[in-house]
């Protein structure tokens, strides 16, 4: 069990600035698990915003490149998302996920509860 706790949420205005962070706690395996950040805009699908693997390699989607940045500290269990330049249609709740394949046991995936982000005037 992989407990994934996210915060850093907020109303902010267009081209402002937030800093979302997931801490993962319940067992010692964080530095093993891919980390991403998803999203939902309300009445929409969930969407990929941006990952990063247990080695550091990173993957934005393209609607976010140049405005996002991702990063992830093994030793405190975190993983933090930096928004800026924040436009209306980055209003969504932002969940944080961990994700871990074992060829031939199965997949691992766990979620976070989510924390609202709103860019509005």
């Amino acid at each position: 069990q992989v407990q994934l706790v996210e915060s850093g949420g907020g109303l902010v205005q267009p081209g402002g600035s937030l800093r979302l962070s997931c801490a993962a706690s319940g067992r010692n395996i964080f530095s093993f698990y891919t980390m991403g950040w998803y999203r939902q805009p309300p009445g929409k699908q969930r969407e990929l915003v941006a990952t990063i693997t247990s080695g550091g390699s990173i993957n934005y989607a393209d609607s976010v490149k140049g405005r996002f940045s991702i990063s992830r500290d093994n030793a405190k269990n975190t993983v933090d998302l930096q928004m800026d330049t924040l436009k209306p249609e980055d209003t969504a709740v932002y969940c944080c996920n961990a994700y871990r394949l074992l060829p031939g046991l199965g997949e691992y995936r766990y979620w976070g509860q989510g924390t609202q982000v709103t860019v509005s005037s």
